[in-house]
């Protein structure tokens, strides 16, 4: 049997069937669309928008639906860029800043927007500018983290009809050119300068003050010994003075006759010529000392 007879007697009848089977299978692979889950699809139809599908499987009309975008929705950082600002006190400085951004809203972007990396490259320079020009020089070092709020939040507010979030803003660098960075070393030097004798003449004044304080505290001293000495002399005059009144005048002269002998006994023992030449009336005081030393045995 011939196969070629076979096979045109198989096909003649059944061509349409054939053809209408071969027509839906690519019906059917025409009208599924299966999106990454990184990526977003604009579908169009007759030239206009239909659709925005998600990552998974869709359905769309064959030969009237059509893919005519397929945009990441990845996080994309812009290059770094560097734009010239002058400050609120007119120094001219060069800013370098990169932007972080995703597109959420696909149909916006492709629809409303061209160059998507150009226009947020521009918008970021006008607002970078603006915004160092209300700042001084100082502020724009010392608040970067507000600048980079500020410029995050303006660029926000803009890019928001264009589908995008702006995920950060950063500001790299600050340079400033060769004549303002000498008067800015110069003036660190002096008022580094400054600092060094406010920290010297604190330290004499501290000093001087701490020798005022131990010149006090030793005059204090000084005066609370003497006190206490009057004190212990006075106690002891008032002592004397007790015993007189209690024992009268003889316990007076014995203390005075108990004093001399003592006084001679030290003459006696000391060094040198042995020789002691005593007035007469001591004689005499001795006498009543022994008498009274005698009396009080």
């Amino acid at each position: 049997m011939d196969f070629e007879q076979v096979f045109a007697d198989f096909v003649g009848p059944n061509l349409v069937y054939l053809l209408l089977a071969l027509f839906i299978v690519i019906c059917i692979l025409a009208g599924v669309r299966i999106v990454p889950q990184s990526e977003k699809y604009v579908v169009e139809r007759l030239g206009r928008l239909r659709s925005v599908l998600g990552p998974g499987i869709n359905f769309i009309v064959p030969f009237l639906d059509r893919v005519r975008h397929k945009v990441s929705v990845l996080e994309r950082q812009l290059p770094s860029m560097a734009q010239d600002a002058i400050t609120s006190d007119n120094v001219l400085v060069q800013v370098e800043t990169s932007v972080f951004y995703r597109i959420i809203e696909p149909e916006k972007t492709v629809y409303r927007i061209r160059d998507v990396d150009a226009a947020i490259s521009t918008t970021v320079a006008g607002i970078v500018r603006s915004e160092i020009g209300r700042m001084e020089l100082d502020q724009v070092q010392a608040n970067r983290s507000r600048l980079i709020e500020a410029v995050r939040e303006q660029v926000a507010q803009q890019v928001d009809d264009w589908g995008i979030e702006v995920t950060r803003a950063e500001i790299l660098d600050v340079n400033l050119d060769a004549a303002t960075r000498a008067a800015m070393l110069q003036q660190l030097n002096a008022e580094r300068a400054r600092r060094a004798q406010v920290t010297e003449a604190e330290g004499t004044k501290r000093s001087v003050e701490l020798k005022a304080d131990g010149d006090l505290y030793a005059a204090e001293q000084e005066a609370k010994a003497r006190r206490i000495a009057a004190d212990a002399e006075a106690y002891a005059t008032q002592v004397v003075a007790v015993a007189i009144a209690e024992n009268g005048l003889e316990a007076a002269q014995y203390q005075v006759a108990l004093k001399q002998v003592e006084a001679l006994n030290a003459l006696g023992n000391g060094t040198g010529s042995q020789t002691i030449v005593v007035p007469a009336n001591a004689l005499e005081a001795f006498g009543n000392a022994f008498n009274m030393l005698k009396g009080k045995s």
